[in-house]
């Protein structure tokens, strides 16, 4: 009881913010555009996954004790490291499969000991907030800096990382996600608007700037859903939802060829029906022959790529590399976390866990991510902290009823 009171009085500790900004940095990659200083891939690496080990090791650090709470969202990701242990360890992926292993574990057991302060609150909304709006700074910065290496001719003019190797669809991620869930807070009533301007306003033009088609219908769809969870109870909620319904009309009627033009990004017909050759990939990798082992486990953890082409689909990636029984986890993984959010009531968190979700789950069609330690994962890791049960039911056991206080007069006549 004590312990319990000590932690709800001192709140979560400012370091959980600074290891989830760890884990963060863990997930940016190493592959992407050249940067206007010149960073090798192996200086990249040895930083993100420092990062992780740092994060492990202060996570453990604040929580020595080994408190955790119950959460099927990391249990899940626990059961996924057995397949994908099972397909990397004969080695067919070389030793960077069993390092992505390491990763992986070290990223899970990083989750375990942060739920600790999984409670149902907005913390960790904050901190993911506040983390990748400085990773989108970074990406302004650079494109102050020298704008011919943020647009370069290789992307087709599209937003990069000049600063930090980042491509198009990883800030097109960052930016979608921080507008989300920075205008439900605003919804909510959670943050004033002047401060949640500063975030959209930028967020959005660096959106824009990246051509992003994923992570824009991420957006909007996931926010309509989420929207929608607060119709009932919010008032600004309908009013937001009404205003956004007849902006988006006038847009679509005023603007059609200035937004069909950027949403073809100058592609032809055949070129954007088979999404980019993403199509060509993806039927290559099924008709590829496989032993029963590969179709159950998988080929080993790698770098999301099929004879050295990205695969850029979440589902066929876990296939590839963790084969059906991952494919069986990451589903579940989805599953639970819509079905929970779904029988909570209406609420700020519900709604922002609802976007988060549904956001993955769209963006899980064109991009890959959500079998490995990435930042798929850290957005469903703070889903799943929102839903998670309010510390106070959760930790606080039934108090005894109170025992009634009899007078030592009257004891002491029992007694006689």
């Amino acid at each position: 009881m004590v312990e319990v009171a000590e932690q709800r009085a001192a709140g979560t500790p400012r370091i959980v913010g600074i290891i989830w900004g760890l884990l963060v940095l863990n997930t940016l990659g190493s592959a992407g555009a050249k940067t206007i200083v010149p960073l090798p891939r192996s200086l990249i690496q040895m930083a993100t996954m420092g990062a992780l080990v740092a994060a492990f090791a202060l996570a453990l650090a604040v929580n020595l004790r080994l408190r955790i709470r119950s959460s099927a969202f990391v249990l899940l990701l626990t059961l996924l490291l057995v397949p994908s242990v099972i397909s990397s360890v004969d080695l067919e992926s070389g030793f960077g499969a069993l390092f992505r292993c390491a990763r992986l574990a070290l990223f899970v057991g990083t989750l375990w000991l942060l739920t600790r302060w999984w409670d149902g609150g907005l913390t960790f909304v904050r901190h993911h907030i506040r983390m990748y709006f400085a990773v989108l700074g970074s990406v302004a910065a650079g494109l102050v800096i020298s704008p011919g290496a943020a647009l370069p001719d290789l992307y087709g003019g599209r937003l990069v990382g000049a600063l930090w190797p980042l491509t198009p669809p990883q800030i097109g991620q960052y930016a979608a996600v921080i507008i989300g869930l920075t205008v439900l807070l605003v919804l909510g009533r959670r943050t004033d608007r002047t401060a949640a301007a500063v975030i959209i306003v930028p967020s959005f033009v660096l959106l824009v700037l990246t051509h992003t088609r994923t992570a824009t219908l991420g957006l909007f769809i996931g926010l309509a859903l989420a929207i929608g969870s607060l119709l009932l109870t919010s008032a600004a909620a309908r009013r937001f939802f009404t205003w956004t319904v007849v902006c988006a009309t006038v847009a679509a009627v005023g603007f059609s060829s200035a937004l069909q033009a950027w949403f073809l990004r100058g592609q032809s017909q055949e070129n954007f029906a088979n999404l980019t050759g993403r199509a060509k990939v993806w039927d290559a990798l099924l008709a590829a022959p496989r032993t029963t082992l590969e179709q159950l486990f998988g080929m080993g953890l790698g770098d999301k790529s099929f004879d050295g082409l990205p695969i850029d689909n979440s589902w066929l990636a876990v296939y590839q590399e963790q084969g059906l029984v991952g494919a069986a986890v990451v589903a579940a993984i989805i599953l639970v976390l819509g079905g929970v959010a779904l029988l909570r009531p209406p609420s700020l968190q519900r709604a922002c866990a609802i976007f988060l979700i549904s956001y993955c789950a769209i963006a899980s069609y064109t991009e890959a991510g959500l079998g490995d330690a990435s930042p798929y994962l850290l957005h469903l890791a703070v889903a799943a902290s929102l839903l998670a049960a309010p510390a106070e039911t959760a930790l606080l056991p039934t108090l005894p009823a109170p025992r009634r206080h009899i007078p030592r007069w009257a004891r002491r006549s029992e007694m006689t």
